[in-house]
């Protein structure tokens, strides 16, 4: 596969005398794909039921007269204002019960089936006109679900469609009330409809009943796309996507994956590192200017598997955001550096968002590539260069890692619940553990727990996984189990019964607390206490001598959250670690991709990768 760029733009944001020099200057720059029309819906369809395609015409025209690939999207993350009048009701209603309102974008409730409709009808509108245009080479279902918390409403649409979710599931009411311990405190039903929304609630609603409606909205946002993707599919041939977002974890990605045909996720390095990143201040100083270095590869491999081995990077931060707590620019050569970093892993696009940024509204502060007077920015320069080595490298082919880790969202729903510990997260929890596998030098595949084989890796970690799948066990890799995973039932329950076996209690520490484990690092966070018998093989302990890596019957058991040096200790005895530093390491079929993410030169294997910068092997000569 030969990778390439594409930008996001908004022909509707500018007089129609620039589209034509945009699209020549696009090509110019060595962009090949361009998105379009993901917010326009105003413009689309000014008053209910009038479609005013004109323009969008007009704007493919050129576009794809200078030969650019054309992704057009669904409008339906900004319902118009005439929507609201039509529906009222449609708003999502936040955890203290208020609704959201109109002005800015994703108001919408998941659940209002009104609204579905509408959305249903926008897009077979646009499919119906634009289906089999061969101009036409992707389409985009509305965008970034779940970014502002807007997956979960507690609307009065979710109260019903909850009640009738809830009856589909459990069949009767007292199988609900046995499957959730509704005997506790008394909170028994003798009928669906009494079952309210868990919030507002004096103290913590039943974590039964909390789980199953998380679990209920996730299964609220997959309906939704799919509507969508069925009313596409009878139009058009070509790729469906959506775009997803760097740590958004309340709805199942996989199911939604499951209904198209790539993934592609919007990448913000810099903003993440301040606004959903759990790390230290150190740490964020560091990377200021850079980004985490494992937090984009951890979303470009989860991305890939959710995509089915296809997928894409919809938006690259090209320069400073607006959004985040902090925006410091990228350092010079970060924007050419997270482009192929994606390109390591497997992107087939990288899009950066946007072409020229935008002289009003929200995001007037948001970098593009271009300035608003039309002036090139520094990330302009970085993608021209970008497109000028994909020239020199040619083809990528990706191949199966060495390591592999399980990511499954119900288990992050069980645990947001469920937490135990007021700093217990299982995005950081498993994040920690990918950091792990890259310090040691190896390319990860990231599973999902329903994957039909864990066969044929080093190891397998699956940190947190709520409940275990049989083919986890069933597998000829070597399986790290650990902490807390297995503990629970998807009811939320402890198990009582089975043959999965269990610690005798668990710990969640403050943060300032630390367990020595034989001068190699300490426990963190969390600790179980297990029963470990003669016949166990205790691997690790802490200095109390309480087991926290042991193999019992052939499976390994981590039974705490280690630090980053514990980390390091416990991978040794399972995989042969090439420490890389600071340095990672992505290797491909025919290629290995060195990334350097701190601004000093370091070294690898005695060539030199300067500070923001990589190097490209290929048959052990580096070809860039």
């Amino acid at each position: 596969m030969i990778p390439e760029l594409g930008v996001c733009y908004y022909p509707e944001h500018w007089d129609e005398a620039m589209w034509a020099e945009d699209a020549a200057h696009m090509v110019e720059t060595g962009i090949t794909w361009v998105r379009i029309a993901e917010f326009a819906w105003s413009r689309l369809e000014p008053v209910p039921g009038h479609f005013a395609f004109e323009w969008l015409d007009k704007a493919i025209g050129i576009l794809a007269g200078h030969g650019l690939k054309v992704v057009l999207c669904t409008p339906t993350a900004t319902p118009p204002r005439w929507m609201i009048d039509r529906y009222p009701d449609m708003l999502a209603v936040d955890g203290a019960g208020q609704p959201r309102t109109f002005g800015s974008r994703r108001h919408y409730c998941f659940s209002h089936l009104g609204y579905r409709a509408e959305s249903v009808r926008i897009a077979q509108a646009l499919g119906e006109r634009y289906g089999r245009d061969p101009r036409i080479h992707a389409w985009q279902i509305d965008n970034e679900y779940g970014c502002h918390d807007t997956v979960i409403s507690y609307s009065d649409h979710a109260k019903i469609a909850f009640q009738g979710w809830c009856a589909q599931r459990y069949g009767d009411i007292e199988a609900l009330n046995t499957a959730w311990g509704n005997v506790f405190w008394s909170m028994e039903y003798t009928d669906f409809d009494q079952i309210a929304l868990p919030h507002l609630t004096v103290t913590q609603p039943n974590p039964a009943h909390e789980l199953a409606f998380r679990r209920f909205s996730s299964d609220q946002v997959t309906a939704y796309n799919r509507a969508q993707a069925q009313a596409l599919r009878h139009a058009t041939d070509a790729p469906l996507i959506h775009n997803y977002m760097g740590r958004i974890l309340e709805f199942d990605h996989f199911e939604v994956g499951a209904d198209l045909d790539i993934a592609s996720w919007d990448s913000y390095p810099i903003g993440f590192l301040s606004d959903r990143l759990d790390a230290s201040e150190a740490h964020k100083a560091k990377y200021l200017q850079q980004g985490d270095p494992d937090m984009q590869a951890f979303h470009h491999d989860l991305y890939r598997s959710v995509g089915k081995g296809r997928w894409w990077v919809m938006e690259q931060q090209p320069g400073p955001v607006n959004w985040a707590p902090y925006n410091p620019a990228p350092l010079e050569g970060m924007v050419r550096l997270w482009t192929w970093e994606a390109i390591a892993h497997g992107a087939e696009v990288v899009s950066y968002f946007r072409w020229r940024q935008a002289s009003f509204a929200q995001e007037q502060m948001h970098a593009g590539l271009l300035t608003p007077q039309n002036v090139p920015a520094p990330g302009m320069t970085e993608a021209a260069q970008v497109a000028r080595e994909i020239g020199q490298i040619g083809a990528i082919t990706q191949k199966k890692a060495d390591a592999a880790l399980v990511f499954d969202y119900a288990s992050d729903w069980c645990w947001t619940t469920l937490p135990q510990g007021a700093d217990f997260t299982y995005f950081r929890l498993v994040l920690e553990a990918y950091k792990a596998l890259r310090r040691a030098g190896r390319t990860v595949d990231i599973l999902p727990a329903t994957a039909g084989s864990f066969d044929g890796y080093d190891v397998v970690l699956a940190p947190g996984l709520a409940q275990i799948p049989d083919s986890l066990m069933q597998t000829d890799s070597k399986v790290v189990l650990g902490p807390r995973t297995g503990t629970v039932t998807e009811e939320l329950r402890i198990p009582t019964s089975g043959t999965s076996p269990l610690p005798q209690f668990s710990e969640s520490l403050p943060p300032d607390h630390k367990r020595s484990v034989q001068d190699a690092g300490h426990v963190v966070h969390w600790q179980e206490t297990w029963d470990v018998a003669d016949n166990d093989q205790t691997i690790i302990s802490d200095d109390a001598g309480k087991a926290v890596l042991f193999e019992r019957d052939g499976q390994f058991r981590l039974a705490a959250w280690p630090d980053e040096t514990l980390w390091d200790t416990i991978l040794e005895h399972f995989i042969a670690a090439k420490p890389t530093g600071d340095l990672r390491v992505r290797t491909t079929q025919d290629h290995i991709f060195v990334i350097n993410y701190t601004n000093e030169d370091q070294n690898y294997q005695d060539h030199i990768v300067k500070g923001c910068d990589l190097a490209i092997f290929k048959d052990g000569t580096r070809i860039l």
